[in-house]
C-alpha cells in the first residue's frame, strides 16, 4: 500500500497548502485512503505539517485531507 500523505508531502514546498485524495487511476479507494488520514496524523505530530480540514462524505469516510506543509 502506498503512503499518500507522504507523496504529497514530498512534492510540496514549505508553506504550500494541498488537498490529499484518493486516485483511482493507482488503485485507492475510498476504504484504503482511510490510512492515509492515520500517515498525515503522523507527519503532523513530527511538525511536518499541519492539518487544516478533513473532509468526510455522509457515511464518516474520509475523501480529502487539507495539509500545510510546516517543514
Amino acid at each position: 500500500m502506498r503512503d499518500i500523505a507522504k507523496e504529497v508531502y514530498t512534492k510540496m514546498k514549505v508553506g504550500s497548502v494541498a488537498w490529499i485524495r484518493p486516485i483511482a487511476a493507482k488503485g485507492d479507494t475510498l476504504d484504503s485512503f482511510q490510512s492515509a488520514h492515520d500517515s498525515a496524523k503522523l507527519l503532523e505530530e513530527e511538525g511536518l505539517i499541519d492539518i487544516e480540514k478533513v473532509q468526510r462524505q455522509a457515511d464518516g469516510l474520509i475523501d480529502a485531507i487539507r495539509i500545510q506543509r510546516l517543514a
